[in-house]
């Protein structure tokens, strides 16, 4: 089997190529600069919005995993781009080039559209993929962490110091290690009625989700660690996004955008949309993977 994947040298992508290589799955990888040589792998230039490049990866795979796409931007636009117009190419390259199948990588945020500009771009992508006359499968991850994570190491990074400032008390949200996500979009490569036009939300295992305290207290064992847990309101974080804004300019990691769904209570996985429980488990405990992490982040030098 030869798959074609996106987004394949970030966070997720890079675990994926891993999954991929232990399976013994050949990979054609889609890449905007050169990449070491790797084996099982085919490294293809170009982007999204690169309609030659992106035939030349679909072409003889027997399905397409589209990871990429854009978490942080100044505006809207950004996001309609990467998001929309990015994944509308890859279907278009696909049914060109003949590929059956279509598993994308969507987002818990697509749930709630109007809470923020990512998650409207997320929840259009989504239609477009149902409208495509492919075979597709939806996978909405939560909260993903893992080795090579920028988002969540901000956390570990904080805790290291004793305080770990947080959103708003009441929310909760879902984990997922970025490893068993990837053992997740391999698992529904094969088309079944099972899988084929379904959208799954898969996590680690835990029916409640994580409470901010819960979820900062563990960072802080892992980093061996008691921070002090602060609770922000959402005009608290607000401030901050305009103040992280005006010193890092669009390298800003709190954005007014990342505020509105932050400071939504409830991002728990829904019930009885995980994954077929034969096809796929969790098997990263999150305490276990998140001081693995830590662990990472210091034999990496991040810390």
């Amino acid at each position: 089997m030869t798959i074609a994947v996106t987004g394949a040298t970030g966070f997720v992508g890079q675990a994926l190529l891993d999954c991929a290589a232990r399976a013994g799955i050949a990979v054609r990888a889609l890449t905007r600069r050169d990449q070491p040589a790797r084996d099982g792998v085919e490294w293809v230039r170009g982007d999204l919005d690169d309609q030659a490049a992106l035939r030349r990866l679909c072409k003889g795979a027997e399905a397409v995993i589209h990871v990429a796409g854009v978490v942080n931007a100044p505006d809207a636009e950004g996001f309609e781009r990467g998001n929309v117009a990015g994944t509308l190419n890859v279907i278009e390259a696909a049914r060109a080039t003949g590929i059956p199948r279509l598993v994308h990588v969507s987002s818990l945020s697509a749930r709630e559209p109007d809470l923020s500009a990512y998650g409207a771009s997320k929840a259009r992508a989504e239609k477009l993929v149902r409208a495509s006359g492919i075979d597709w499968t939806i996978v909405r991850p939560p909260g993903i962490y893992g080795p090579r994570d920028t988002e969540y190491f901000e956390m570990f990074r904080l805790a290291r110091w004793g305080l770990l400032p947080v959103p708003p008390k009441d929310g909760r949200s879902s984990l997922i290690h970025v490893d068993d996500l990837a053992r997740l979009l391999l698992a529904l490569l094969p088309a079944s009625e099972e899988v084929s036009h379904q959208i799954y939300e898969p996590d680690d295992g835990r029916k409640q989700g994580w409470s901010h305290f819960e979820l900062a207290r563990t960072i802080g064992w892992a980093m061996g660690r008691r921070p002090w847990v602060i609770h922000l309101s959402r005009a608290s974080l607000e401030r901050i996004a305009r103040a992280d804004r005006f010193v890092r300019k669009h390298k800003a990691k709190l954005t007014l955008d990342r505020v509105g769904y932050m400071s939504h209570p409830d991002w728990v996985v829904t019930r009885g949309s995980r994954p077929p429980a034969g096809l796929w488990q969790p098997l990263i405990p999150t305490r276990d993977g998140l001081k693995a992490t830590a662990e990472w982040y210091r034999a990496s030098n991040w810390l």
